[in-house]
């Protein structure tokens, strides 16, 4: 029998999930809330892989290339056979489908979508859960993983989800794909159906993270630590006021690029959040005020790196590896594990209904 991680009291060992992508551990942090053994994650990036052992010391991290694991070793180290894993998640990196990003349609990151597969065809799992920003639902490699899944059994179906939604105090689109294995009935076209009970009526707002942060003893938390503002960033912040953006800035501390600009474009830079609503969504760059709007409310700086893991949903305890700006992008890059919870939660309710019972 596989070890209970720490503080994974609920944790049922006959739950069981493999986490591919599975950076600082967000997704799998929302599976064990949801009553997972999370067995086994695979990440390349060794600062997140560091993160992913220190808070999850009990599951086996494979530090690696996707495209070079040997899935059935991998098998025979969890002690799984095919057709025993109850959930396999996979959160391909989206900067190639991101309309933040450079990337486009022929992004070499897009492959590795197809890296999924020999994973699903090996290990056979009972469901799968793909993660990525919308974009994803229009790439021809997620059209032809679905047809792949649905040919050897899967009933499968794409949804597209806000986080807030989930409980998330962040305005955060993300599109899942959901598959069950040897179901006799289509998935639901409305993900409410099964996750409905456990989404949220009213967003968030972020004014709960900033309460907790203020709370935190100066010097006792290392990731409650914010970027220093060099003297003119500086006088911008303290320009704007409660709720406002670039567009706030007297003429004399605009940016000579954003003063270029026609209409209301690159309207997220240097901008407050409001506490009274959930976050814009976080990037690679979530505690930088030139990158997005993630000033604090009421303070001139931006948000820290602890306030930033605390709206992603991260426990407060949760310990991050690697310098600053490795973490930033981390913590950036994570699904918050409160939407991990929910998608956990929904998968079990699929199971039961789908297969007749709670998976064994």
């Amino acid at each position: 029998m596989h070890r209970m991680g720490r503080g994974a009291s609920t944790v049922d060992v006959r739950l069981t999930a493999v986490d591919l992508f599975a950076g600082a551990g967000g997704a799998s942090q929302g599976l064990r809330q949801a009553g997972f053994n999370v067995l086994g994650a695979v990440e390349l990036n060794a600062d997140a892989a560091e993160s992913f052992r220190r808070n999850h010391p009990d599951t086996l991290v494979v530090e690696s290339d996707i495209t070079e694991i040997d899935i059935h070793r991998l098998m025979t180290d969890l002690r799984i056979t095919p057709g025993e894993l109850t959930l396999l998640n996979a959160c391909p990196p989206c900067q190639g489908f991101s309309t933040l990003g450079s990337g486009g349609v022929d992004d070499p990151r897009n492959d590795l979508i197809s890296a999924v597969w020999p994973f699903i065809s090996v290990l056979q799992p009972k469901a799968i859960v793909i993660e990525n920003v919308p974009g994803i639902q229009h790439d021809h490699r997620l059209a032809q993983l679905l047809r792949r899944a649905r040919a050897i059994g899967y009933s499968a179906r794409g949804y597209t989800i806000e986080a807030a939604d989930f409980g998330a105090p962040q305005r955060r689109r993300r599109h899942l794909m959901l598959g069950v294995r040897e179901s006799n009935e289509r998935l639901p076209a409305d993900l409410e159906t099964v996750a409905g009970r456990f989404m949220k009526t009213k967003p968030t707002p972020v004014r709960s993270v900033f309460a907790t942060s203020a709370r935190i003893t100066p010097g006792k938390d290392p990731h409650h630590v914010f970027r220093d503002l060099r003297p003119l960033t500086l006088e911008r912040v303290r320009a704007i006021p409660a709720n406002g953006s670039r567009f706030d800035l007297p003429e004399t501390h605009q940016l000579s690029c954003h003063k270029r600009l026609t209409g209301r474009h690159a309207t997220g830079p240097y901008g407050r959040m409001s506490s009274n609503e959930p976050s814009p969504t976080l990037t690679t760059r979530c505690t930088t005020v030139s990158c997005g709007s993630f000033i604090h409310p009421t303070e001139h700086r931006g948000i820290s790196l602890r306030e930033a893991a605390l709206i992603q949903t991260f426990p407060k305890s949760y310990r991050f590896s690697g310098g600053y700006d490795s973490i930033e992008r981390q913590i950036g890059n994570a699904l918050p594990p409160t939407v991990a919870e929910v998608m956990g939660r929904a998968v079990l309710g699929l199971l039961a209904a789908l297969t007749g019972g709670r998976p064994e």
